[in-house]
């Protein structure tokens, strides 16, 4: 679980620090924030399929399927659903991706 909230976290705050530099720029009236647009839009397909990665991993993890994520196409209440199978821990013991990584032994 931490591998995948840690990328949440920590894409959440570069998004925001983006977003606060493109809208103190647009309050400047500076040309630059069509160029902050243009990073944001940038970041957001360069870590898109990271993201799908990590998410499946993290369902992987519950012992559902990649293919949940589908789920969040339906308005608000998918979103919830994914979120609620997110939020819940490893399913005990080995599945059928893999071992549980909270019980892996070095």
């Amino acid at each position: 679980r931490q591998e995948y909230w840690m990328f949440v976290l920590i894409n959440f705050l570069i998004v925001m620090g983006l977003y606060i530099v493109s809208f103190l720029l647009l309050m400047t009236e500076s040309s630059l924030a069509f160029l902050m647009t243009g990073i944001i839009l940038i970041y957001g397909l360069a870590t898109l399929i990271p993201s799908l990665a990590v998410a499946a991993r993290r369902l992987h993890d519950t012992g559902k399927s990649g293919l949940w994520l589908l789920i969040s196409l339906i308005p608000l209440i998918g979103a919830i659903i994914l979120l609620v199978f997110l939020l819940t821990d490893s399913q005990p013991g080995d599945n059928k991706w893999g071992p549980n990584p909270k019980q892996i032994v070095v």
